[in-house]
């Protein structure tokens, strides 16, 4: 690990905001991610016979447990635990309903907390705590898909117009003018309602606006830094544009460009609860939090439910909005540079001894 690098990490320790930021947002989503061992309509384990069975992982027909139909096991099913407990045992998560398991046995919905549902239901007699822990995961784990595309397209624009500058440049600024002109809101709906929206198609009709967030800074290095005397010095000894682009001048503008990362994973989970809430993001079956939002809207008599989404999707921003500012500070170069630094040829370099 350079000087450098151990200058950046401490600065980022000091800001403890963000510090703690980071581990509450890691200890949160690495929970959403085993949200199948926290809230299942499925045990964890169980035994039959002596064997164990995984139904988190495997699927298993009421046939294979004892009983007379093939088709999936329902676990809720009195007769299929009676199956299972006549001869074994099992373990269930602490919660015991996924985010799209219906609670029949409720008199009115939306149901307020109580023992049995923390958060309450929601108006399809849905566990709204199942909802909030998978739709965590699920706005995460797009908003970090959304941010790695668009910033994968995004850097290799900016790189391509700051790089070789002139009609390259120009040409790509108007057209980045231009793209950045639409009313990407009203494409964006127009998009989702002509094709059926899924993950996939969501994140491939998002990725094709948001790489623009990084375009400017990105081109504003490679501007800079291709006139640097060692860029210079490279292309004199005959080095490929690809080399230099990729080993001399874009880890400079990638420094620039992760400050942005967090903000832009912010953004992709707000636009992807935005869509959601309008009915044209996930399919409605989905554990999101616009759906949610949607349902608190059509359910004004249910307070829990607007409450609940409100809180979590407040705490979730603002920890990714905190993170950003401490990644930002750690990585400005008036920190980073200390005493006893030299800035020469673009880079900061640690004199010799430091």
């Amino acid at each position: 690990m350079t000087p450098l690098t151990r200058r950046r990490l401490a600065n980022f320790r000091a800001n403890r905001r963000g510090y703690v930021s980071l581990w509450l947002f890691a200890v949160l989503f690495v929970g959403s991610l085993m949200a199948e061992f926290i809230a299942n309509d499925r045990p964890i384990v169980f035994s039959q016979h002596g064997e164990l069975h995984f139904p988190v992982w495997f699927t298993y027909s009421e046939a294979e447990l004892g009983g007379v139909l093939e088709a999936e096991a329902w676990y809720r099913d009195p007769f299929v635990m009676e199956l299972i407990e006549a001869d074994g045992w099992a373990v269930w998560p602490p919660v015991r309903f996924a985010h799209d398991t219906i609670d029949w046995g409720l008199e009115n919905v939306p149901s307020p907390p109580d023992g049995t549902h923390l958060l309450g239901t929601d108006s399809g007699g849905t566990d709204v705590f199942a909802k909030v822990l998978y739709g965590f995961r699920l706005s995460v784990l797009f908003g970090l898909s959304l941010t790695i595309v668009s910033s994968a397209i995004g850097v290799l624009v900016g790189a391509l117009q700051g790089y070789f500058g002139g009609l390259t440049d120009l040409l790509g600024q108007r057209l980045v003018e231009i793209w950045e002109g639409l009313p990407i809101l009203f494409v964006l709906i127009i998009l989702a309602s002509l094709v059926e929206p899924n993950v996939f198609i969501l994140l491939a009709i998002l990725a094709l606006f948001s790489w623009m967030a990084l375009v400017g800074v990105v081109r504003a290095e490679f501007l800079r830094a291709r006139n640097f005397e060692f860029v210079r010095a490279a292309r004199a000894l005959g080095v490929s544009n690809l080399v230099i682009m990729r080993k001399h001048v874009l880890p400079n503008a990638t420094v620039a460009a992760l400050t942005y990362l967090p903000f832009i994973l912010t953004g992709a989970i707000t636009i992807l609860t935005f869509l959601d809430f309008l009915g044209f993001g996930l399919p409605y079956d989905a554990p999101s939090f616009g759906r949610l939002l949607s349902s608190a809207k059509a359910n004004l008599q249910a307070p829990w439910l607007g409450i609940t989404v409100f809180i979590a999707l407040a705490v979730l921003l603002t920890l990714l909005i905190f993170i950003g500012e401490a990644v930002r500070d750690a990585l400005d170069p008036r920190r980073a540079i200390g005493p006893g630094a030299d800035v020469s040829g673009g880079q900061v370099q640690m004199q010799a001894g430091q």
